[in-house]
């Protein structure tokens, strides 16, 4: 598990989202949507919600998921939470 104090980096998080969804890397790009880009469906939405979860010690909210539509929004959500 990923030391939840240390910077959140974007790079491995891109790593991580492209491993969850069974994707290439070089695909998620900071601005790819999730939907429209990378064919994510609500439940593989909700997986990598759980993973995210998982991996960076946050609590995601079902409302929050709607709005996680790019690697760049997934980022600022997880800097946001970690802060907190």
């Amino acid at each position: 598990m990923a030391d939840a104090t240390a910077a959140l980096d974007l790079d491995e998080l891109r790593t991580f989202v492209a491993e969850v969804l069974d994707v290439e890397e070089e695909e998620v790009t900071d601005e790819a949507d999730f939907v429209k880009d990378l064919g994510v469906d609500s439940l593989m939405a909700l997986e990598v919600m759980v993973e995210l979860e998982k991996k960076y010690a946050v609590k995601l909210e079902e409302k929050e998921m709607k709005s996680i539509t790019t690697l760049r929004k997934v980022h600022d959500l997880l800097a946001s939470k970690r802060e907190k």
